[in-house]
């Protein structure tokens, strides 16, 4: 039976579990759908690979600032407890009711709902809807049962992702008929990477790197949380990037943009491109699998959000309850409630976008406040400090910013349902201090 009582376990997450879970939120959904939808809006080889590389430098950025955060204030609840503190508690709430209604229900539908669609290329009489369902079923049972063989469990698939990765981006490059696309810079090339295509297509990019920062979500769970924190951010970040960058050139080498154009399952038109459709649909497949790693990963981290904002507010106190094994059973149930509502009622399209918006909201505030806590709290411990600092944070602040602007002026449907979300999360934290008051 759970109990209110945390019990404190012996085994914490390691650097190779941590940087696994990094690599495992952030390899999923976006970089095996996004481009269908870049190449829509930009034709240049040369601007739709800087996009991945403009979207890896903010990551690696952002990294390093919540590195140091994370070093200075280790406790799991990431923007929760950073914004919290630097801010108000009313803006770390905020933060939290995001990050539980949207920053990880909402991926990890997307990444159910692209399984989905990926294994029905495969197998047609597959109900793609039925699926994503029962993958997040299944996974959510077995997080719930056993952090040491969730932790495990990720290990495993994400190495096993990466492999795969590895070996098509190599395979791509050998066997590729190349295309009538440059990547070396034109003068117009130049041009698009200040265009309202390019700002909108970075959303799409930034949500793929969106699992950056996974770590810091655990951190009262990471051995040595000082010292592995900003090395998990750092080395997991710097995987991804280098896996997109050549994952993205292999299928823009391989496969012509009109076959891209729209496509939702790019990996694999891309595979059959490469390998006829044989070995196309194996590949869909594999990479059906291996959006298994993205969902778990998301259902591992998520609910530790849910665990901290429990904790510190009584009209929340039930979702702090933890089972015997120190797993926050409700809030993992919560987000899984949420999850399989966005799986059945949300376009991944319109889904996309409105996390995005959400989510590149409260990172810009969070490197933003490295800046005002350096300025507040000088005394305050940092055994990591950001590298490059001030140049770092102000080169995530603008590129994020820039993205959001174009967000907001092209995109206003789903921003207004993100700023709508932010208006509902207000009213619960006013509503839940005046219980807390009576």
């Amino acid at each position: 039976m759970p109990t209110a009582t945390t019990t404190v376990s012996p085994y914490k997450i390691s650097f190779l579990a941590g940087t696994a879970i990094v690599v495992a939120n952030m390899v999923g959904t976006g970089v095996f759908t996004s481009l269908g939808f870049q190449v829509l809006g930009i034709q240049s080889g040369f601007a739709l690979l800087m996009l991945w590389v403009v979207g890896g430098l903010i990551a690696l950025c952002g990294a390093l600032c919540y590195g140091e955060l994370a070093a200075a204030m280790p406790r799991s609840g990431g923007e929760y407890h950073y914004l919290s503190q630097i801010y108000h508690p009313a803006v770390g709430f905020l933060s939290g009711w995001v990050s539980a209604t949207v920053g990880f229900a909402a991926p990890t539908a997307l990444a159910a709902m692209a399984l989905g669609r990926y294994a029905a290329g495969v197998w047609p009489e597959l109900n793609p809807q039925l699926l994503s369902v029962g993958v997040v079923l299944a996974l959510t049972a077995v997080h719930a049962t056993s952090r040491r063989a969730g932790s495990r469990l990720q290990v495993v698939i994400t190495a096993v992702k990466v492999l795969v990765l590895v070996l098509f981006i190599g395979a791509g490059l050998l066997t590729a008929q190349p295309q009538a696309i440059s990547f070396v810079p034109l003068r117009a090339d130049w041009h698009q990477l200040l265009s309202p295509a390019f700002a909108i297509s970075l959303v799409y990019v930034s949500y793929a790197y969106s699992g950056w920062n996974a770590a810091v979500y655990l951190t009262g769970e990471v051995a040595e949380p000082r010292r592995n924190l900003p090395r998990i951010l750092l080395a997991g970040t710097a995987v991804v990037l280098l896996l997109y960058v050549g994952l993205n050139f292999v299928f823009l080498y391989s496969t012509p943009i009109p076959q891209l154009a729209g496509q939702l399952e790019v990996g694999y038109v891309a595979a059959s491109q490469l390998f006829g459709p044989a070995v196309g649909r194996l590949m869909g497949a594999v990479i059906a699998g291996l959006l298994v790693s993205t969902v778990s990963s998301m259902i591992f981290a998520g609910p530790r959000i849910v665990q901290v904002m429990g904790e510190d507010l009584p009209a929340l106190r039930g979702l702090a309850v933890v089972s015997e094994a120190g797993i926050p059973v409700r809030a993992m149930l919560l987000q899984t409630t949420l999850t399989l509502l966005f799986v059945l009622t949300g376009t991944f399209e319109k889904v996309l976008l409105y996390a995005g918006f959400v989510l590149s909201l409260f990172t810009f505030l969070t490197v933003l406040g490295l800046f005002i806590l350096r300025v507040r709290r000088p005394e305050l411990p940092r055994p990591y400090r950001t590298w490059g600092y001030p140049i770092t944070p102000l080169v995530f602040l603008a590129l994020s910013g820039w993205t959001l602007i174009f967000i907001l002026r092209d995109k206003p449907t789903e921003s207004l349902f993100g700023l709508l979300t932010l208006l509902l999360g207000l009213v619960a934290y006013f509503v839940g201090r005046k219980v807390r008051a009576t």
